[in-house]
């Protein structure tokens, strides 16, 4: 007899029979990883990508395929989602985005299905958007990092699906290929303080269709911090630069951060 629950004595494909569990609050947490040429990184960062701001479509992309996973996977069961939340964190040192896809619900079945497909679909949609700039551009990772609920433990190891080696000649120079992070198989370190204030400002900017070179110039400041500051490389813009763009903009120092 098989020893996989979606086969039944007979080798046939079934749905598992999941209606004597216990309702309980199931939680689950995935991640991918999408590495980029140093260009398309910039364009991703500072919301200058052709299609627009690629980070907010993949989001969107990313929840809908979570809703949308019993029918792309055909086993897995129709269950109601309570949360469906998608973060970004931009690792500028190897020009690549962690995408962190958690799911919750209270159901009879876990929800890691859930995350591992919004975690892909927010990469492929990444992919999509900046394809027009990198068409090289590699999704290293997907995989589980945590599960909670229900009686079966969290993974004792990552399965990590990777591509052999960056190539050579992509435009912005050689691509550094993110770290596999083996070891995390708990929960994802809570996202730090300067992250937030990155993607805040970075919404700000494209909210209100500021391109970093004509902003600068406005501002009477050099563009090089604003790069700087949405990859990575700074923790925090300067406070003289922040006050000359906020003058530039209109607004308040706090309101290019909430």
């Amino acid at each position: 007899m098989s020893k996989l629950n979606h086969l039944d004595e007979k080798g046939a494909a079934r749905m598992v029979d999941v209606s004597g569990k216990d309702m309980t609050v199931r939680e689950a947490t995935a991640e991918a990883v999408i590495a980029l040429s140093a260009e398309a990184f910039e364009a991703v960062a500072s919301g200058g990508a052709p299609k627009g701001d690629v980070l907010a479509a993949a989001r969107i992309a990313g929840i809908m395929a979570a809703k949308k996973t019993p029918e792309l996977i055909p086993l897995c069961h129709t269950i109601p989602l309570a949360k469906a939340e998608i973060e970004f964190e931009m690792l500028a040192e190897k020009n690549a985005i962690r995408i962190l896809a958690t799911m919750k619900t209270t159901a009879q079945t876990g929800v890691e299905m859930e995350a591992l497909t919004a975690a892909s679909v927010a990469a492929l949609t990444i992919y999509d958007m900046i394809k027009a700039i990198d068409k090289s551009a590699v999704i290293e990772s997907i995989r589980l990092l945590t599960k909670s609920g229900g009686k079966t433990p969290p993974p004792s190891r990552s399965r990590v699906v990777k591509n052999a080696g960056s190539r050579s000649g992509d435009r912005g120079g050689a691509r550094a290929r993110p770290a596999t992070l083996m070891g995390e198989v708990m929960a994802p370190a809570p996202r730090p303080d300067a992250t937030g204030r990155r993607e805040a400002f970075r919404v700000f900017m494209v909210s209100r269709h500021l391109r970093a070179t004509e902003w600068a110039k406005q501002a009477g400041v050099p563009s090089s911090p604003i790069y700087a500051f949405l990859t990575g490389r700074l923790r925090d813009l300067p406070q003289d630069c922040a006050e000359r763009l906020a003058r530039a903009a209109k607004v308040r120092i706090e309101d290019m951060f909430r």
